[in-house]
């Protein structure tokens, strides 16, 4: 599989940028899951990319570190699981490439919302007051 990595309509990885390795996976099979190399490993350095510019590059490292390593055993096959590792990257790096969510700004209860919540701490307390010990006298 020696396609480029379709990240978003804007931005693609080459393919010569992602490092591919292959290892017995310890996955569902039959008979033969222990011959085959089903396991896959793909390693991606953003600090050596040249797909990103130095600002994206900053926020991948802030949020997933560098290299990216994904890892897919989940499948019998190697190819899907090449295809799964691949897809998965795709996820990752398009959701650490969105920008910040806006800070929060603080806002204060409303009059009528700390009116409503003392009324019914109140109210609460009346309640619980009545449940004092019976007396016979």
């Amino acid at each position: 599989m020696s396609e480029d990595l379709r990240v978003s309509p804007r931005l693609s990885i080459p393919a010569a940028e992602l490092v591919e390795r292959f290892s017995r996976s310890s996955g569902p099979g039959g008979q033969s899951v222990n011959t085959t190399d089903s396991r896959v490993e793909l390693e991606y350095d953003v600090l050596a990319s040249r797909a990103l510019s130095e600002t994206q590059k900053a926020r991948v490292v802030g949020r997933l570190g560098s290299p990216v390593v994904i890892v897919a055993s989940e499948h019998r096959s190697q190819h899907r699981n090449r295809v799964a590792a691949r897809e998965r990257l795709a996820e990752r790096l398009l959701a650490a490439l969105a920008p910040p969510p806006p800070p929060r700004r603080p806002t204060k209860p409303t009059k009528g919302s700390q009116r409503r919540r003392v009324e019914k701490k109140l109210q609460r307390g009346r309640t619980k007051s009545l449940r004092g010990r019976v007396r016979d006298d």
